[in-house]
C-alpha cells in the first residue's frame, strides 16, 4: 500500500505523527540544552514542529496541491496552523499546571504528555486549515480567485 492511497486526513495525522517527535525533541533540547525553560522551551519546540509538519505534508499530504512559492506556503502554513497552535499551547500549559486523571488514576504532568495532548487538540483546527487554505484543490482556488 502507498502513502498517497491513504485518505489525506490519515496522511496527515501520520505527518503530525513525525511532528510529534521533531516536538518533543527539540521541547527537551531547549529546556535541557538551552535552559530555555518548559514554556519558552514549547515556543521553540512549536516552531521546529510546525516547520517540519509543513516540509512532510507538502511532500506527502498535498503533494498534488503544493505551491511554487515555497517561502510564502511555509509562512502561511505556520500563521494559519498558529490557530491550532494556540489551542495546542493551550492544553500544554493547562495540562503542566494542573495535572490530569482519568478514572482515579492521576498522570504525571511530563512535558512529552502535554505535547501529546496538545498536538491531539490543534490537529482538527490545523487539517481544515491547511486544506482550504494552505494548500487547497484546484476548485478551491479557482473559486478563491473570483
Amino acid at each position: 500500500m502507498r502513502l498517497n492511497s491513504l485518505p489525506r486526513f490519515f496522511r496527515f495525522a501520520l505527518v503530525g505523527c513525525a511532528g510529534y517527535g521533531v516536538d518533543v525533541a527539540a521541547l527537551y533540547f531547549a529546556i535541557y540544552g538551552l535552559g530555555a525553560g518548559l514554556y519558552w522551551g514549547r515556543v521553540f519546540s512549536y516552531l521546529c514542529a510546525s516547520s517540519s509538519t509543513w516540509y512532510m505534508n507538502r511532500l506527502i499530504t498535498f503533494a498534488d496541491v503544493r505551491s511554487d512559492k515555497f517561502a510564502g506556503e511555509w509562512l502561511k502554513f505556520v500563521v494559519l496552523n498558529g490557530v491550532g497552535g494556540v489551542v495546542n499551547y493551550t492544553t500544554y500549559t493547562i495540562y503542566l499546571h494542573y495535572g490530569f486523571s482519568f478514572a482515579g488514576i492521576s498522570f504525571a504532568a511530563t512535558p512529552a504528555v502535554a505535547v501529546a495532548l496538545g498536538s491531539l487538540s490543534g490537529l482538527g483546527v490545523n487539517y481544515i486549515l491547511s486544506r482550504k487554505l494552505v494548500f487547497p484543490s484546484a476548485p478551491e482556488k479557482c473559486a478563491r480567485l473570483r
